[in-house]
């Protein structure tokens, strides 16, 4: 059965057999990329060689870009939010129906603009962080999830995408540009995404920029452990660059 997807300004796309065999990478830049290119030259490149959702001076949408040839998804790059859920309306959030592996094809070579989400849903354990558009679409089923990509999955309410999955978020922690590590993350890793996780979304961010003391502790003792974790560096690294700007800002208060 054919399913059509429609994104922000109803534009649409068809779900194809053919999911992108690109592995996200979770980056310090609180993103999620799905994308070929492997540094700034090669990004502006892919960019103009393709068409569909991207940035702009002042305005950063999701980035979903197509073929402009056979209109097939080629990248995409998600963003994800300051603002959480509430451990009981994460908890709201429907486990099914399960995932479908599926790529998309544009149903037109046009331009649009697709709006990032607004609130963050954390699983037990950060063992899937789920974006979505709003609190509003825990309140009815999910139509369908879409697996764009290795552990990467759109969701479809009432045919249209609501936001997104990424499952064992730690596995695809990278900086900018390079592919995830492809051994497993170390415990340690683990237990310091989900406190680096804590510190930059609410409520505990909010805690930093009021200067709570309990919250400047926290993250100058996130840092610390990071900088002194002699295993996986390079997954330690990116936690890093995700806390950069806290420690900066607030870090030495």
């Amino acid at each position: 059965m054919t399913m059509k997807l429609t994104f922000d300004g109803d534009w649409r796309a068809t779900v194809t057999d053919s999911p992108l065999h690109i592995t996200p990478r979770f980056t310090g830049g609180a993103s999620v990329t799905l994308a070929p290119y492997t540094d700034a030259a090669e990004r502006v490149r892919f960019l103009a060689d393709t068409f569909g959702s991207q940035d702009w001076l002042w305005d950063a949408p999701d980035i979903i870009r197509f073929d402009k040839a056979d209109q097939r998804l080629v990248g995409a790059e998600f963003h994800w939010p300051e603002e959480s859920a509430s451990p009981e309306e994460a908890a709201r959030l429907p486990l099914t129906p399960a995932v479908r592996a599926g790529g998309l094809r544009a149903d037109e070579v046009r331009d649009f603009r697709h709006e990032r989400c607004t609130v963050l849903c954390r699983a037990p354990g950060d063992t899937a962080l789920t974006c979505l558009r709003d609190l509003d679409v825990l309140d009815e089923p999910l139509d369908a999830r879409i697996g764009i990509a290795p552990d990467m999955a759109l969701l479809v309410q009432h045919g249209h995408v609501v936001g997104w999955t990424l499952t064992d978020p730690a596995r695809h922690l990278t900086t900018s540009y390079t592919d995830p590590d492809p051994d497993p993350p170390s415990p340690s890793t683990r237990r310091l995404l989900t406190e680096c996780l804590d510190l930059i979304t609410t409520p505990v961010v909010d805690d930093l920029v009021d200067a709570e003391p309990a919250a400047l502790a926290r993250l100058q003792a996130a840092d610390k452990a990071l900088r002194e974790q002699r295993e996986d560096r390079h997954r330690a690294d990116a936690l890093l660059e995700l806390i950069a700007t806290y420690v900066q800002d607030y870090g030495n208060w």
